[in-house]
């Protein structure tokens, strides 16, 4: 498995350090990590081999090598490689939501009640966080995913990049309000790398597009007998 660092992460540090906010971040990646670990483990299990992990300043992202296989088996609209991403989407929030019970519910003898608070706040920010329904955060794929089954992989992604985009926007004047009361540049921070995501994943999106385009154009061209073949069948 490849692992890479994206050395943004030092600048973050930094920035954290001389906020005096490093405790809290450090814990926030200490359960990104686990978060992280619930993917790997549910696609572990589902079959899916580990590619590649990746340390980014708010969190680890793991990919999966694709089998060929579970793009030919269809289901609906979608096939069986979308109902495991569902699932190992799912499972890091829960790795989280679990981390959480357990400190509520759990006495905890070795630490203090504000450590414990902390923990709790740390899992519940990352709960919080990937499930927004901006692409590619755990929310975003799911739904994703979900869109998938019912409008085709062409629409499911026109879907989502809209859902993204709009979502971003009205996070980023929440979080604009709340910096101006709170003055926290870890509020700055989260919404600058959400936006560094959108604006990668809308360039992958957008040459993705491109292509979807040309192919059916290509297709419709040397189509002798019109025959339309939807464009979400022949891109997989």
């Amino acid at each position: 498995m490849k692992f890479r660092i994206d050395l943004k992460i030092f600048i973050f540090i930094l920035l954290f350090l001389i906020t005096n906010q490093i405790k809290i971040y450090a814990m926030i990646m200490i359960f990104a990590v686990i978060h992280e670990c619930g993917h790997l483990i549910a696609g572990i299990l589902l079959g899916m081999k580990p590619d590649k992990m990746e340390i980014k300043p708010f969190g680890v992202s793991i990919s999966f090598d694709i089998k060929e296989k579970d793009y030919n088996i269809k289901i609906k609209k979608g096939n069986l490689l979308e109902i495991k991403k569902i699932f190992v989407a799912l499972a890091g929030p829960l790795t989280n939501i679990c981390i959480i019970f357990m400190l509520w519910m759990c006495p905890v003898f070795y630490i203090s009640e504000n450590d414990k608070i902390l923990m709790i706040f740390s899992n519940l920010t990352l709960v919080i966080f990937n499930i927004l329904p901006i692409y590619p955060l755990d929310g975003g794929r799911i739904l994703k995913g979900i869109l998938y089954f019912y409008k085709g992989k062409y629409q499911a992604e026109e879907y989502i990049y809209n859902i993204s985009y709009i979502t971003l926007i009205i996070l980023t004047a929440i979080s604009s309000i709340a910096l101006l009361y709170l003055r926290n540049i870890a509020i700055f921070l989260v919404i600058m790398f959400l936006w560094g995501l959108q604006i990668r994943e809308n360039k992958i999106y957008r040459n993705r597009k491109k292509l979807y385009e040309t192919i059916n154009n290509e297709m419709e061209k040397y189509d002798m007998k019109n025959i339309k073949i939807p464009i979400e069948n022949k891109i997989n």
